[in-house]
């Protein structure tokens, strides 16, 4: 029997995933870290065979115990701890047998120019792939975000040859319902809907023409289902080790059009007295989210190439601005702004 170690399981995209692999094999022998027995609750409810562990990323002997038990990681809990990265992988090199492990990373990574030359909301052309371009990707340099934990997960291959095998999904700006067993939001489109109905406006940051890919949470949940799918067969025809990166993308989107579909959105909802939307610096977003500037004011372009190719991978979830008018009221819902008629005009029952 296969066993599955999984983290951030009460997360959005741990969540989904672990909906979709257990949904899909439901005899999977699938272990979940949790921190605590509320979010152990919330997961027994919807999926009593799965074995819990109590802890957290810092509980690095129990997450090495629990690695090193298991035949696939999947790390979905957070792109930037150090010290789960580096455990996960210990563990795993315990085994006699070869495990895997597939990290959940982000196309954070790759506002790399906009970090470093501090502009914001302005176009930037380059395009990163993870097929002709993937040594680019897998070598960027160590300032760019979460290049320290990807270079700990890349190296895990290499450190422990033949008993370590990694991959790495790279997802852009996520959005959908999600259906997991706590948190089913996402950040930020989200986030911008709430500080628009906030603050009574819409808002971009400076020309608002800077570009971000997208994908739907369910679609994501695909590419983690397909990589567990092969490291259950040993590896399988996916890519694992030095080029197994792997972007989850289904298209572009200008953060500027987003900002006007969110405000007219709101508008048409009635939530907000004026479609239009203001231009903001990035130190007005800082102030008004936390790290607003860089979440929408950055350039974050990528081609899932190797999914499609190797995975057989085909997104077909709504995009980001067919899902606008729904993320609206989700975020008035959880603001308590949206009452009778506004619930209606949206469709709520």
């Amino acid at each position: 029997m296969t066993k599955l170690f999984i983290t951030g399981v009460t997360g959005y995209i741990g969540g989904d995933a672990l909906y979709n692999i257990a949904t899909t094999y439901p005899d999977l022998e699938i272990t979940a870290l949790v921190r605590n027995s509320d979010k152990g609750a919330k997961v027994a409810v919807e999926y009593p065979k799965i074995r819990l562990v109590y802890g957290d990323l810092d509980s690095t002997d129990l997450l090495t115990t629990e690695a090193s038990k298991a035949d696939i990681v999947l790390h979905c809990a957070d792109a930037d701890h150090v010290g789960a990265a580096t455990a996960l992988t210990a563990g795993l090199a315990q085994k006699e047998k070869p495990g895997f492990i597939i990290h959940t990373s982000g196309t954070g990574l790759l506002g790399l120019e906009d970090l470093v030359q501090n502009t914001r909301g302005v176009k930037r052309e380059k395009v990163y792939d993870d097929w002709d371009g993937v040594g680019e990707v897998t070598s960027l340099p160590d300032m760019a975000l979460h290049r320290n934990v990807d270079k700990i997960i890349l190296a895990a291959g290499t450190q422990y040859p033949g008993k370590v095998f990694t991959a790495i999904v790279c997802p852009p700006c996520i959005n959908g319902p999600g259906r997991g067993p706590d948190n089913k939001r996402s950040v930020q489109s989200y986030g911008l809907s709430k500080v628009t109905l906030e603050r009574g406006k819409g808002l971009c940051i400076d020309e608002g023409t800077n570009i971000w890919s997208d994908v739907n949470v369910q679609d994501l949940s695909n590419v983690f289902l397909r990589l567990v799918e092969e490291a259950h067969k040993g590896g399988g025809s996916a890519t694992w080790g030095a080029e197994g990166y792997y972007f989850a993308e289904n298209g572009e989107f200008v953060w500027g059009d987003v900002s006007k579909a969110i405000a007219k959105a709101a508008y048409d909802q009635k939530l907000i007295d004026t479609p239009e939307v203001d231009s903001i610096t990035s130190e007005e977003a800082k102030k008004l989210y936390p790290s607003g500037d860089y979440l929408w004011g950055t350039n974050s372009r990528s081609r899932a190439v190797r999914a499609r190719k190797i995975l057989g991978w085909k997104p077909v979830q709504k995009s980001l601005l067919e899902l606008i008018p729904d993320i609206v009221v989700e975020e008035a819902k959880a603001l308590g702004l949206v009452t009778g008629h506004a619930v209606k005009a949206a469709g709520d029952k």
